[in-house]
Formats: structure tokens, sequence, C-alpha cells
């Protein structure tokens, strides 16, 4: 299995909390895979909320060529930010040339865009970049989106930690919402755009489990929306189906577990919303995903958000103090950056409920 978790906190957070999170969780990874999605950023990046960032792995020559489709476009860089690397031997790592962390002003054309507008340029440049990278393998484009920092590596994830020097803490890079996965490889291959979390259009997902459904999620959403690419690992289903039900369908999100897990028939005929379910149930039926899966993800608005496969086939659980939430797939993660914790007050969902984490840190448990 996979290890997962998601950090929401009313104070700004380094990444190196994401790792000790993980640390203690290290028997479920096989060094496929790490990586980390920050938002609502501070440090360096707090000044330019608004302003999209590039976050880019590649070769030089890619690095150019990214660059070069960004001017052409009309974006202007404002800010660089570039981690320190650590080149010690013996680090279990397959590293890119270049890391590119860049701020962006929008082109001129955009200066009285909507938000909309803007949203829908972001979302262009990013797949046009990725298909002029994805020529020669020359580069992966993680994000391309106001007030959000991703990266991904392949390797161990405490060696990532190392190469990045992510684990000694720097006012410069911090979040307060932080969510990361240490991969462990099952079905597909391993790939930097395989490991989770993913984003797309503000929506950011990761996962733990198997969709034994993922051919059918993959061939039905890949005629619903530009943006549902790649397919790498069958839990980006996940996040498009997130992002078709609340963004594209823009309905409740409570709508969303019950299209990815329906109730059966006989329960549904009980329901006073029976006529919603049953519509869902038939019109969606290819979104629905079987197997075992915890998903955690995080919304445009900052809430974060949890449910489980219909038979709560993976573990996860939820722990919390006065300014941070936790969640992630073992307690012994939680116990390590929150050990004042009042333990009573741990939530472990149940296979019909919705968490959802507000941005004041309440937690409401919706049932299915």
């Amino acid at each position: 299995m996979c290890r997962i978790g998601a950090i929401k906190s009313k104070k700004y957070l380094h990444p190196s909390i994401a790792l000790k999170l993980m640390r203690s969780q290290q028997k479920g990874h096989d060094n496929s895979g790490f990586a980390f999605v920050m938002q609502d950023l501070g440090g360096i990046f707090a000044a330019h909320k608004d302003l999209p960032i590039l976050s880019m792995a590649a070769t030089v020559e890619g690095t150019r060529r990214a660059e070069d489709i960004l001017n052409n476009m009309g974006f202007t860089r404002v800010l660089q930010w570039a981690p320190e690397i650590n080149h010690q031997k013996g680090l279990k790592i397959d590293p890119m040339p270049n890391y590119v962390f860049e701020t962006f002003q929008y082109p001129k054309s955009h200066k009285y865009a909507t938000k909309e507008e803007k949203e829908e340029l972001l979302i262009d440049a990013a797949l046009i970049l990725r298909k002029e990278l994805e020529k020669d393998n020359a580069g992966f484009i993680y994000s391309f989106w106001p007030d959000v920092l991703t990266l991904k590596e392949i390797g161990s994830p405490r060696d990532i930690g190392t190469y990045f020097g992510l684990w000694e803490e720097s006012e410069d890079l911090c979040a307060k919402i932080i969510t990361a996965q240490c991969r462990q490889n099952t079905n597909y291959d391993i790939v930097r755009y395989a490991a989770h979390p993913f984003f797309l259009d503000g929506y950011t997902v990761l996962a733990n489990g198997e969709n034994t459904f993922f051919e059918k999620n993959r061939d039905y959403q890949m005629s619903l929306y530009k943006g549902y690419i790649g397919f790498e690992s069958d839990s980006q289903c996940f996040l498009y189906t997130l992002h078709y039900v609340n963004r594209i369908l823009k309905w409740p999100l409570q709508y969303y577990k019950h299209t990815i897990t329906p109730l059966p028939f006989e329960e549904i005929e009980t329901r006073p919303d029976r006529d919603v379910l049953l519509r869902i149930k038939a019109s969606l039926s290819h979104l629905e995903i079987n197997g075992p899966n915890t998903i955690l993800g995080v919304l445009p608005d900052g809430k974060m958000l949890c449910v489980c496969d219909s038979k709560k086939l993976r573990p996860v659980v939820i722990g919390q103090t006065e300014d941070t939430v936790v969640m992630t797939s073992e307690v012994t993660g939680i116990n390590d950056i929150l050990p004042n914790r009042d333990i009573t007050k741990d939530i472990y969902p149940t296979e019909c409920e919705t968490i959802i984490v507000n941005n004041d840190l309440t937690v409401e448990r919706w049932q299915q």
C-alpha cells in the first residue's frame, strides 16, 4: 500500500513536516515515488498569491523550450526559487537536471480578464507545455497555478528530502496546506507523473489503493474535458471525477461520494432523495470505482475532504489540535507530528462518510 497524508493548519508549515509524517509509515512504500503539493503559500511566494507558479522538472533544453513558450504567450517571470541541491553520494534518487519553480505575471492580453478566463489560460498553457516536453522526455509539468507548488521525484522519500534540502526548515518555503504521498507501485510504470498528489484546476487528489474500474473510468473521462489526460495512474480518475462532478457539472460536493461509490438500488429506494440518486447511478455509472481505496483531496476554496471505498478496505485516521488537522494512512504518522493532541478526538472515517475539513479547521462528517 502507498502512504498518504494531508495537513491543513492555521500557521505556515515547512514541507519537512510531510516527510516526518511519512517517515514512520515507511513500510508502505517501495521508493517508486514521493511527491507533495503545497497550497496557500507563505515565505517568498506570499507576496504573489494571485499569480501562477510553474512547477516543473526538466532537462536544460526542456527548460529553455518551456520558457520560450510562456514568453511567446505573453507571460513574464517575476520570481524564481530553486532548491539547494545536496549531491551526497549514495542517495536513492533519479534526479532531473533542472527543477523550476517560477512565478509569472499574466499576459497583457489578460490584464482585465475574469478569474475564469485566467484559469482557462493556465490550463491551456500547462497542456501546451506538457505536450511539447513529452515529445522527447524533456520535462514534466506538475502544476501551473496561483498559490500552488508541486514537487515529484522517483526514489527514496528520505533521500529525496536530503537531495532537495527539505529536512531542514526554512522560512522561504512554507504553506498552510500540504498533501504528500509515498508511492508503492502496483500495476503501472514507475514514472514521475504517476506520483500523487494530482492537481487540476484548483483541485488536488491523492489516494491509497487500487481502482479495478480504471479502464472504464479512463475511457469515459477522456471524452469529458480537455484536462483529463495522462492516466499514468488509476488514481488520476478520482481527481477527474471530483473535478467533473463539482466543477463541470457544478453539483454539490456530497454527490461525489454517490458517484464513485453509489448505494445499492434497494437502499436508494428507501431514500427521500431517491430520484436524484437513481439519476446519478444511471447517468454516471462509468465513473463508479471498485477496489480498496482511501481518497484525500483539497478543493479550490482550501477545504479538505476524505472518502473511502464502499467496504473501507484501506486505512485512514484524522487527528487535530487547535491549529492543525492531519489526515493520513496510519496513526503513527500523526503521533510523530501532533504528539500532544487529544487522541480521544481522533476520527476513523467509515465507508459511508465524506469528511470535510473547513477553513476554520472544524470537521464535518457527512453520511452517504
